[in-house]
């Protein structure tokens, strides 16, 4: 059972307080933009410059523009080498900015969410954003943000702490946005599906009015299906977080690093409760679509049973046959998750080169990386 409310209007912070949380925004993107490839960088700089100037994500500014703003930017994060994460400033306390408990607190009556944490590579992550609604799930507490206040170059926008998921609505909307905007050949029959099944044209091509027009509503529907992929993690043993991290911490950005998460996300999604049983258990097509069409790189190659499933699914319309996809991909990574796992606990007595070589023989090899 889900419930749903609506947060009552309230004023924000102390701009002060919005000025820290920004500030160590800036410092987490000088301190690790490196672990973006330069293409992955450009996109995520694009994002940020379109949040900055308060674009949606169909509008489109002059390169020349962007160009101006990413050099000034790269200039800016010189400055801050050397700098440390500054403390928050909020009724009258200074708070660690990963005492998220305790910041949100004290931001109890703003209507404002503030988080922190560590995503990719261990890159620093923040934000502070409009609390749009509040929601309750297999009794987590679920967090639809709006309008942010301050955000970093990553912006994940689907994330839990403990039993909070939070997902945040803008940097979602820019997702879909852009992948439709970059259908790949491997995924358009998915996508084409899925947008075809939301009301959008597109024969002979994608009609960009009519996906604009109804991109909202598209977010708000497939939210529940990335709030699984939260619940999914949460109830998921296999590759328990601390192997995952130490993993990180010996092997960051590297295809260790990038498929030890993908095979945590493979497990999340194929969970009964995760993000995949959900869509199956409720029979959801168009979210079924899109999850077909959004599987690429590590986790497609993980999850190599879901695309021939959902193309037989176009024409058999053989739910049970998915069903038998999920479980076949979930056993698969259920054995990876355990060599990760003992070879995460195998660091505190062989040295790391061992380890790695064990993980590229019995993982990455057979995956042809």
């Amino acid at each position: 059972m889900t419930n749903s409310t609506k947060p009552p209007a309230h004023s924000g912070p102390d701009p002060a307080f919005i000025q820290a949380v920004r500030r160590n925004c800036d410092l987490s993107d000088a301190r690790d933009n490196g672990i973006y490839s330069l293409c992955s960088l450009i996109l995520k700089l694009r994002g940020l410059y379109k949040w900055e100037h308060g674009l949606e994500p169909w509008d489109e500014p002059e390169s020349a523009l962007v160009l101006e703003w990413i050099e000034n930017k790269e200039n800016y994060w010189e400055t801050l080498t050397g700098a440390e994460y500054q403390p928050l400033p909020i009724a009258g306390r200074s708070l660690n900015p990963f005492a998220v408990t305790r910041i949100n607190n004290r931001l109890t009556g703003s209507g404002l969410v503030y988080g922190a944490g560590y995503g990719r590579s261990l890159k620093a992550i923040f934000f502070l954003a409009e609390l749009h609604e509040e929601r309750s799930a297999s009794d987590c507490r679920i967090l639809i943000l709006g309008r942010e206040s301050a955000r970093e170059l990553a912006a994940p926008f689907a994330m839990r702490q403990e039993n909070v998921i939070i997902i945040r609505r803008e940097p979602l909307r820019f997702f879909f946005w852009d992948q439709i905007q970059e259908i790949r050949s491997t995924s358009r029959a998915a996508l084409r599906h899925a947008l075809a099944l939301s009301g959008v044209q597109v024969d002979p091509t994608v009609d960009r009015q009519g996906f604009r027009d109804r991109l909202d509503a598209i977010v708000d529907r497939e939210i529940p299906a990335f709030v699984h992929h939260e619940i999914g993690e949460l109830r998921e043993p296999g590759l328990a977080s601390h192997h995952l991290q130490q993993l990180i911490a010996a092997f960051p950005a590297t295809p260790i690093e990038l498929t030890a998460r993908a095979v945590k996300d493979a497990l999340a999604d194929t969970h009964p409760e995760g993000m995949l049983g959900y869509i199956l258990g409720a029979r959801t097509e168009t979210s079924l679509a899109f999850y077909a069409g959004f599987l690429d790189g590590m986790r497609k190659l993980l999850q190599p049973e879901i695309i021939p499933a959902f193309e037989n699914f176009l024409v058999s319309r053989d739910w049970q046959a998915l069903e038998q996809a999920r479980l076949l991909s979930r056993q698969a990574n259920l054995l990876r998750a355990a060599i990760l796992g003992e070879a995460a606990e195998s660091l505190a007595s062989l040295p790391a080169e061992q380890v790695k070589a064990r993980i590229e023989r019995e993982i990455l090899q057979p995956l042809g990386i």
